[in-house]
């Protein structure tokens, strides 16, 4: 007869409730203080729909009225060092945090407001208006909120997108041997979506002081979570990942608080996750003044049913029952925090003098329009004073390298001298420096630098972005082919890309991402693309591309010092290509946005970069074209070498743009039309192109090299141009 052996979880998974006893036993200056954060911030939300109401909120105001208890509860018993990071519905987890850094904790209900919480309320609704004086001067809004000092991380307009933030921010913490936690708050409709999941499994393989805080009002916008998931208790999540998982009453603050207790007590000594999941109520719908039930989805019982269960209300009448408060100081409480709030507000606007009876913003606060561009990256100047070297210039002992010890001998000199980098991906670890080797070496002599992830690009990518915001260390991710920057978009572009415009422009984003363009190699449509164009076209990035093994050390170092998000681009073709570089020198760098000049002449103007630069220098040979070629070598638009590139231009009168890649992720697309911007009075045609075909490479190795540019392509691009017909195809 077959065996049917029960199995159980690796860790407990239960659900807290709190007891009268626990309310006695509950500290009286707790219990004032998550009465005081909840009326304080429920008295914002309702002054944040009446703005709305009147149409002075543009964009969404998604409320947290009904789930003030559990982000108070869960929140109250942190400090300023702690972390937390929120979702789009956030400004209940986002005041809980700022007000107790300001506070230090600790409410007094008779005086609730004081200046520095006053400060708070304003600049809060000041941001979610779009104001200069809001925390991330008005460009987060209401969905994207920061305030790093208070350890508000920043709330997060995708559904999910913070979570792998937060597991960065949790893993410096646990490396900089403090015992800080970090909080990652995310909804019913979060868990189940693969950066969440992923990030549980990395987390708990690494054991990082991380709570995954799970807010289940059971609602993603109108879709009740039974239709979505055969388990509606989505605490269990934890258990497939070896998380020990409470479930409590997230409309009982002191439940909640007492679960986050004991979760902070595993946290806080080394044991890894937890996962936390409170039930609680958005009284309102998604989005706005409404409830539910004007929609069509939710009952008005329903509704009541959980307005009887306020966890305003649940706090003060348990402080009534045990004489810690009369209904007279709950309605001062309730005073008080309407007026602040009604005062926070009146600052920022006047009479509207188009508009009799309605109020208007005060135009002298919104952000000056010449401020919508800057803080999209730095400005370079921690690049200020370095020192530079041009290669081909190098006076003293040289030696001949493959571009792919190149590598490994930068990352090893950086790794040697800055004990911030953490190099972390697929397999960097194990088979001698990854699959090309281009780590090779450094998990021996740096054992817990160098971390071999999960298959998870999206995890690791945002683990990588949390580290660099918190700025304690300087990850360089490696992605083993930059077609897996797909599974990963979200981190690569959403997150990473806009974090620092997006919160303002003030707080940086040291990351390297390394990637190897494989184009020839064979593995076929969903592994060789180059990124360069679709980077190029998102803000955020830099961009470098190394063709020889010198300019990739000078470069590198140069990427490792930016305080940006820094693409470093290689190319198989080139690794095992031979060059000489300094015998022992590797801490020079290549001048910030400084092109080469590859190969001086006069009929056109060649702008390439990595491999393509020496196809290009061949193809110039068999055709007999006098071109001028220019390895690029910075390639986001905010690094080109408009100088270089301008005054060949305007010797040449004429442009050839090469790349191996497909013509619909073109990096030469956009550079076209800046350069016709720039120098059509130059121009004696229309800028060449020479790119890969339409499709991707595929894996015949016939139809690869169809797909495919190279020196026939490059050959015949020149001839064009001598003809007269650059633009065509």
């Amino acid at each position: 007869m077959t065996q049917i052996i029960p199995l159980a979880p690796s860790e407990p998974w239960v659900e807290l409730r709190s007891t009268p006893q626990d309310w006695k036993d509950a500290d009286p200056a707790l219990l004032a203080t998550m009465l005081g954060q909840m009326h304080l911030i429920r008295a914002f939300e309702e002054a944040v729909l009446e703005l709305a109401a009147e149409g002075l909120v543009h964009g969404p105001a998604h409320s947290s009225i009904g789930q003030e208890g559990g982000a108070v509860g869960s929140i109250v018993g942190l400090s300023t060092a702690d972390g937390v990071n929120g979702t789009h519905r956030g400004h209940h987890q986002f005041l809980a945090k700022v007000i107790n850094h300001v506070s230090a904790g600790k409410l007094d209900l008779a005086n609730l407001v004081s200046k520095e919480l006053q400060e708070v309320l304003q600049k809060t609704h000041a941001e979610i208006l779009g104001l200069a004086q809001g925390y991330c001067a008005g460009r987060g809004g209401s969905m994207h909120l920061q305030y790093f000092e208070a350890g508000a991380l920043g709330t997060n307009a995708i559904v999910g997108g913070g979570v792998p933030l937060a597991a960065g921010n949790a893993w410096a913490q646990k490396h900089s041997g403090t015992q800080n936690v970090t909080v990652t708050y995310f909804g019913d409709g979060a868990v189940n979506i693969g950066s969440v999941l992923e990030s549980m499994n990395l987390a708990s393989a690494w054991k990082l002081p991380l709570c995954f805080f799970i807010e289940n009002n059971m609602y993603a916008v109108s879709t009740h979570v039974d239709e979505v998931t055969g388990e509606h208790r989505l605490s269990a999540r934890g258990l497939g990942f070896g998380i020990p998982s409470w479930r409590v009453d997230g409309m009982d603050p002191l439940a909640v608080h007492l679960a986050m207790k004991a979760a902070e007590e595993r946290m806080r000594s080394g044991g890894g996750p937890t996962v936390i999941e409170a039930q609680v109520y958005r009284f309102f719908h998604q989005n706005g003044p409404f409830p539910g039930s004007a929609f069509g989805y939710r009952t008005k019982e329903e509704e009541a049913q959980w307005r009887e269960r306020d966890p305003l209300l649940r706090v003060a009448t348990e402080m009534i029952a045990l004489g810690l408060i009369d209904q007279a100081g709950v309605d001062s409480v309730r005073e008080q925090a309407v007026t602040a709030n009604k005062i926070a507000i009146a600052e920022l606007m006047e009479a509207n003098p188009d508009l009799p009876g309605k109020r208007r913003i005060r135009p002298g606060l919104w952000p000056d329009v010449k401020f919508v561009d800057f803080g999209i990256r730095g400005d370079a100047s921690e690049l200020n004073g370095v020192r530079t070297l041009e290669p081909s210039q190098y006076s003293g002992a040289t030696k001949s390298s493959k571009f792919v010890d190149a590598v490994a001998s930068v990352l090893d000199r950086r790794m040697e001298e800055d004990e911030r980098i953490i190099i972390l991906g697929e397999d960097i670890h194990r088979l001698n420096g990854g699959t090309n080797g281009a780590t090779k070496g450094l998990s021996k002599k740096y054992p817990n630098r160098i971390l071999g992830t999960p298959i998870s690009e999206n995890a690791f990518m945002g683990l990588g972005g949390g580290m660099a915001l918190d700025g304690r260390f300087h990850p360089v991710v490696e992605f083993m082919y930059p077609d897996f920057m797909w599974v990963a978009a979200d981190q690569v572009f959403n997150q990473i890309g806009k974090a620092r415009h997006m919160f303002g422009g003030k707080n940086p984003v040291p990351l390297v991402l390394r990637t190897k363009v494989a184009m020839g190699s064979g593995y076929g449509s969903q592994h060789l693309m180059d990124p360069a164009g679709i980077f190029a076209t998102n803000p955020g990035w830099r961009i470098v591309a190394a063709s020889t093994p010198a300019d990739y050390i000078g470069l590198m170092n140069a990427a490792l010092q930016l305080e940006d998000p820094v693409l470093v681009l290689e190319h198989v073709d080139l690794y095992g290509d031979v060059g000489e570089i300094p015998e022992t020198d590797l801490d020079y760098q290549i001048a910030f946005g400084k092109a080469n000049v590859r190969r001086a002449g006069t009929e056109v103007t060649v702008l390439t970069y990595l491999s393509m630069v020496k196809h290009s220098l061949t193809a110039t040979e068999l055709s007999g074209v006098d071109a001028e070629v220019i390895d690029l070598r910075w390639l986001d638009r905010a690094s080109l070498d408009w100088e270089t590139i301008g005054a060949s231009i305007k010797k040449t009168n004429n442009v050839l743009i090469v790349e191996q890649g497909a013509r619909g992720t073109s990096y030469g697309a956009w550079l076209a039309d800046e350069i016709q911007r720039r120098y059509f009075d130059w121009l004696d045609q229309p800028i060449g192109r020479v790119t890969g075909g339409e499709a991707s490479p595929s894996i015949s190795k016939v139809l690869e090299r169809a797909a495919i540019a190279g020196v026939e392509e490059v050959v015949f691009g020149l001839e064009a141009i001598r003809a007269g017909f650059g633009g065509a195809k």
